[in-house]
């Protein structure tokens, strides 16, 4: 089905975006920017979209919209209400019905130097498209248990490569439990909306039948919050980015919570010269790294290493 993507276009639009959102399994982006040409990625391609809503590589054949069809986009997505959705907009994303995380960038207008009030004149909008992979994670569920117990294990790559797909499913795997381990509670801390992709408090991704979310908290606030208030047996965050943030795995760790998480890096090397990792590191917290890439367009595994930095797959 592809009316969630569709009705995020106010009706006089729709038939611009008719095809891209037939096609949806194969999108992961739309771009649109006032007075600049529609480009959609398509299986890790970019196209631009013609007046007929179908694909050309040309950009000059391209459909540019106007400022007042971005804005009528935007407000349409917000349902004709953007102070509803003033708290998002401050963060720069809007999350909708289907998971879809809509992006956002124009004028921003700042509470004082460091923090921003709202964002206004919204020319710029980024819809990136939610993708459920069911069965993802498949491939790695043996390496990541032990005699049902669950190793610690963070999952690495480069932007754009598969680690939010990756971990979404290894949460539902391991949430409802597999042949290598026991149904576990999960304890989601999605701070920004894309794992469980929630709109109006309800996940519109499935992590599971033992999986509690907070969504659009801060990772290293909301792993201390699901401890006190949830007690989960698994932790599970997107992309670890701060001292603060390995502070807060390292408190869940000692209470006794297994850890899954995700972080950028190319490969080991640039891993390892993460300075703000190095007590996860020493103690070898991680028993499991799995190691992402892409290839011929496709989102792969390259490897599955133990805590010394062997290759064991």
């Amino acid at each position: 089905m592809y009316d969630d993507l569709i009705k995020l276009f106010p009706g006089s639009l729709r038939y611009l975006f008719l095809k891209v959102a037939e096609s949806r399994k194969e999108i992961q982006e739309i771009r649109i920017r006032a007075w600049r040409p529609v480009i959609v990625i398509r299986n890790g391609k970019e196209y631009f979209l013609k007046e007929d809503g179908d694909y050309t590589t040309k950009a000059e054949e391209a459909k540019c919209l106007s400022e007042r069809d971005t804005e009528e986009i935007f407000q349409h997505i917000c349902n004709y209400s953007v102070y509803a959705y003033e708290d998002e907009i401050r963060q720069g994303y809007i999350t909708v019905a289907g998971g879809h995380r809509v992006g956002v960038a124009g004028q921003v207008v700042l509470e004082d130097d460091l923090h921003i009030r709202t964002i206004k004149h919204i020319r710029y909008l980024n819809i990136r498209i939610s993708h459920e992979v069911r069965g993802a994670s498949e491939s790695v569920l043996p390496y990541i248990y032990r005699n049902g117990k669950l190793y610690n294990t963070l999952i690495v790559s480069p932007p754009g490569c598969g680690k939010t797909t990756m971990l979404r499913d290894m949460i539902r795997e391991i949430s409802d439990g597999n042949s290598f381990g026991r149904g576990q509670t999960v304890g989601v801390v999605d701070e920004r909306s894309e794992l469980a992709g929630c709109y109006m408090g309800i996940a519109q991704n499935d992590l599971g039948i033992r999986t509690d979310i907070l969504d659009g908290c801060p990772k290293a606030l909301g792993m201390i919050q699901l401890i006190r208030a949830m007690a989960p047996e698994v932790i599970a965050v997107d992309e670890l980015g701060d001292e603060e943030d390995i502070r807060a795995v390292q408190k869940a760790l000692c209470c006794g919570c297994s850890m899954i998480a995700t972080i950028h890096a190319e490969n080991q090397e640039e891993l390892e010269k993460k300075d703000y990792l190095k007590p996860l590191y020493q103690k070898r917290a991680f028993q499991r790294y799995i190691y992402m890439k892409k290839e011929d367009g496709k989102c792969i595994v390259e490897g599955i290493y133990d805590a010394e930095g062997v290759k064991i797959w």
